[in-house]
């Protein structure tokens, strides 16, 4: 299991829970019709994602440093203004945010649960080796940050 840390890439990660969503929803019973409700809480999952998604980026951008989790001992700075003062992982949150946007447009609930493994395997996976690199690098610096900021919200 130790060698799925920091093996996929998270926007991959989301694509594939995206594509078995897809997959089951065929199989499964529609709840409703998309209404018009629904299309504008998608809108609204998906346009928060995409947003948190920019943000994020923007800020890692204006700092100069690495935004590849794959790497996170290449972290030039710690970014902890703007967005990151509410959530260590907006990335991931706006991941999150556009795979619930799906499931929702799927309108079956199997979907909405693979929420909570898309969230486990992230925090498994990705977030709990990048966050102890985090730590081995920025020491005091990151575990001070890690303990007053949030991990997802």
């Amino acid at each position: 299991m130790k060698r799925l840390e920091l093996m996929i890439p998270p926007p991959l990660v989301a694509i594939i829970f995206a594509a078995a969503m897809w997959l089951i929803s065929p199989n499964l019973p529609t709840l409703s019709q998309l209404g018009l409700m629904d299309k504008i809480l998608v809108g609204c999952c998906v346009g928060a994602g995409l947003g948190l998604d920019l943000i994020a980026l923007i800020s890692f951008i204006r700092r100069r440093t690495t935004i590849n989790p794959m790497k996170p001992e290449n972290t030039a700075f710690l970014v902890t203004s703007g967005i990151y003062r509410h959530t260590r992982n907006p990335m991931y949150v706006g991941l999150l945010l556009n795979l619930a946007g799906w499931a929702i447009y799927l309108t079956h609930v199997l979907p909405l649960l693979l929420l909570p493994v898309f969230v486990y395997y992230l925090n498994r996976f990705q977030i709990e080796p990048e966050e102890q690199r985090l730590a081995e690098h920025f020491g005091t610096e990151f575990t001070s940050y890690r303990d007053t900021v949030p991990r997802w919200l």
